[in-house]
């Protein structure tokens, strides 16, 4: 399969693993520390996780997972304002199916829905719109979410809507920008990156221009990545040839996709119906100014937000849960407290644990984690721990 099969292929990935091997004895860094890459996209630690490519690099390479999923960012208090807007009544709330399932203060989506309310899964706002045009008795809701990525197809939904007068139509935005999200983890004391893989999807509609602050503020090398096993092995190498040159730049392994400046109509689209918000509440990473969008003035009709009273409260997240620091980069997936028991795919107590691109899923999923190891270090590392479980 064309683009497919040709970007998994066994001896150009071991090719490229031995260049990399050949490639880190070159960097004197790599003597002292590990080398941190970051890659910000969750498609990319799914990727990472299901190919086994942390296994395939040398030791001295660790790959640090960014907050590059909009489901596991959303703060639980968002979660608690779809629910109360879904449970009123005469609303038809539409969602994204990965969002159904994650955990506010008091319930899911899913919850809600099995008592009573009406939610019902979609694949775009293009569906919301139809299941407006359907029942024009009754107000629909689009919970809108996603970076760069998703904003275009809910920007040119509102302006469908718009030029169809459909009016029982409206979005809950939750959308949310990249770029002041690298910035502050850039910021953030807890971390020594080293480099990043840049977000392929986000990237094919902004285009790699946004990014060159960090090579030439931060001095950091970013290489925008594709998906597949080699995509993210030759930009691993792509970003380790920076640094063992002595480069920072912004660089573009997936050209087949990612435009340099970007999709003019669909920043178009988004510049039009969009405004960026004073700040935004993440999950993890607190408030970051400019880093979520609202719609226009002019579209305030078609803002949910505008439209019904939403609590718009501030829920902090269970403690036992880490997804927070999960998110930062500041711990592994299964060092979490609650990974593999409270917390799994089947009873999820953080967003990391549901969406398809969360770090702590795809680790459940496809990391190769002895869950039975990672319980007997836990006890072995509690304080009253018998003394020989602690050698």
């Amino acid at each position: 399969m064309k683009f497919v099969d040709e970007f998994r292929d066994p001896a150009k990935a071991r090719v490229l693993v031995d260049n990399i091997n050949t490639l880190v004895r070159r960097i004197p860094l790599c003597a002292t520390r590990p080398l941190q890459l970051m890659e910000v996209c969750g498609g990319h630690t799914h990727s990472i996780f299901k190919y086994g490519i942390e296994q395939m690099l040398p030791d001295c390479i660790e790959l640090v997972h960014g907050p590059g999923c909009p489901v596991c960012v959303l703060p639980m208090g968002r979660v608690d304002d779809c629910v109360a807007l879904a449970e009123r009544p005469n609303i038809i709330f539409t969602t994204f199916g990965d969002a159904m399932r994650v955990p506010g203060s008091r319930k899911s989506l899913l919850q809600a829905k099995a008592e009573g309310a009406d939610i019902r899964m979609v694949y775009s706002p293009m569906d919301a719109l139809r299941i407006a045009r359907d029942n024009p008795d009754r107000e629909v809701v689009f919970f809108a979410l996603g970076f760069e990525t998703t904003m275009p197809s809910t920007a040119l939904t509102i302006l469908r809507a718009e030029a169809e007068g459909v009016e029982n139509f409206a979005v809950f935005c939750n959308h949310i920008t990249i770029i002041p999200t690298i910035k502050a983890i850039l910021d953030s004391p807890e971390l020594t990156l080293d480099g990043f893989l840049g977000p392929g999807h986000v990237s094919m509609v902004i285009g790699s221009e946004p990014y060159q602050f960090i090579a030439r503020h931060y001095r950091k090398p970013l290489v925008i990545a594709g998906f597949e096993p080699l995509d993210i092995l030759q930009s691993v190498w792509m970003v380790l040839n920076q640094i063992a040159e002595g480069r920072s730049d912004v660089e573009n392994q997936y050209q087949r996709v990612v435009p340099d400046r970007g999709n003019n109509p669909a920043l178009a689209a988004v510049s039009k119906v969009f405004q960026l918000r004073a700040f935004f509440e993440w999950r993890g990473l607190g408030s970051i100014d400019h880093s979520g969008v609202r719609l226009q003035d002019g579209y305030a009709r078609f803002d949910a937000e505008r439209k019904y009273p939403v609590p718009n409260l501030k829920i902090a997240d269970p403690k036992a849960c880490q997804c927070g620091e999960v998110l930062k980069g500041a711990i592994k997936p299964w060092q979490c407290k609650v990974f593999g028991t409270a917390c799994t795919p089947e009873t999820p107590m953080g967003s990391l644990m549901v969406s398809s691109e969360g770090a702590c899923a795809a680790v459940y999923s496809y990391g190769r984690i002895d869950l039975v190891d990672v319980l007997r270090a836990r006890e072995a590392a509690k304080p009253n721990a018998p003394r020989e479980q602690q050698t």
